[in-house]
């Protein structure tokens, strides 16, 4: 039985490019999905075709257990969104955005009202609960978007990269007001390039790349696949980066990831701590000094760099910018559109629930 968002072959193309490939995914009821890829690998238009902002030019989706395609209406009604850009009124206060999001899903006034104050603290903003949002920092309107999805405590919510521009503390905050929806029969998917996020929070993983899902499964099943150890080495000079990257290349047991202005290498090997003791050794004899040495699992990040070739927040080549570009770049549109289409698509939402 199909879980509570099922996809099958879903495509979407946007000229030459073909933002969605054949996409299948299937989340169970009352789990997290991290949804994971390079910038422009299809994250953002999988959610939108999901929850009824685009429409995929063929496969099926089955969204709490309604067909995306043939009943948009009741989908919105049934799901949260929170897109990658704040969606709120500038002329409003806090208070008011959340107590209009209440009412037009035809919330009573009271229940809406006293809704409104329990968000607007869960989110840190009951001091600035009266001042337009127009006077209100990225990161606050950011918590105020996630505030108004959460107004009416759907049964499937969507969050497209959720926690950019929040700082630590707010970032750990939403984690639990996550964990607490989901503990409560909420299914999410939940896209992200803060890849400790995905897990932190997610009971599976769906890594896409042009459009295509190239692997699944629970991080510590993609890590296992990954496999192995690394061996991570901060040299003290940087122009002994070089020099250390033969040393490592010399004990690795793969390609030697490289951050220059960290004067970090990492290399996957085996052979434990017997091992790092060796390397630690050849370092000392050729002379490099080193700031810090250590044997670590796998991370996502390696994950990433195994899967794709490349980090998770690496910039798209082709295009040059950053967001979901490869999906938009050539038909001369940018991540702005993005927060337009949430910013229609919340209208639609609440147009809809009248």
């Amino acid at each position: 039985m199909p879980g509570a968002i099922y996809a099958e072959g879903l495509v979407k193309t946007f000229g030459n490019v073909r933002a969605l490939d054949g996409v299948d995914l299937d989340v169970p009821e009352g789990t997290v999905l991290g949804l994971l890829g390079p910038n422009g690998a299809g994250k953002t238009t999988a959610v939108r075709c999901l929850t009824t902002l685009l429409r995929p030019d063929s496969g099926k989706a089955v969204v709490a257990g309604i067909d995306v395609l043939r009943n948009p209406n009741e989908v919105r009604r049934s799901i949260g969104l929170s897109g990658q850009f704040a969606a709120v009124d500038e002329y409003l206060t806090g208070r008011e955005n959340l107590h209009m999001v209440g009412q037009l899903y035809q919330m009573r006034a009271k229940q809406a009202k006293a809704r409104a104050v329990e968000l607007l603290e869960q989110f840190n903003l009951t001091e600035a609960a009266d001042r337009t949002t127009k006077t209100y920092s990225g990161g606050m309107r950011r918590r105020l978007d996630l505030a108004a999805a959460l107004v009416v405590s759907p049964p499937v919510m969507f969050m497209d990269e959720p926690t950019t521009g929040l700082d630590p503390r707010n970032r750990q905050q939403l984690w639990e007001v996550i964990k607490q929806l989901v503990s409560g029969g909420t299914t999410l998917l939940l896209t992200t390039q803060y890849l400790e996020e995905a897990d932190h929070l997610a009971h599976d993983i769906c890594v896409v790349d042009h459009g295509k899902v190239i692997a699944r499964g629970t991080s510590d099943q993609l890590k296992a696949r990954t496999g192995g150890e690394r061996v991570e080495v901060v040299v003290q000079e940087r122009e002994h980066i070089a020099t250390a990257g033969e040393v490592l290349r010399g004990f690795g047991k793969g390609e030697t990831t490289v951050e220059e202005h960290t004067r970090r290498l990492t290399v996957p090997v085996t052979g434990g701590a017997k091992l790092l003791a060796e390397v630690i050794r050849e370092l000392d004899t050729r002379g490099i000094g080193i700031d810090d040495i250590g044997l670590r699992r796998p991370t996502l990040d390696d994950v990433f760099l195994s899967l794709t070739g490349h980090l998770a927040e690496q910039r798209d080549e082709e295009s040059g910018e950053s967001g979901e570009s490869g999906e938009n770049g050539k038909n001369g549109k940018n991540a702005e559109n993005g927060g337009t289409a949430a910013t229609k698509g919340q209208k639609r939402k609440k147009e809809d629930a009248k």
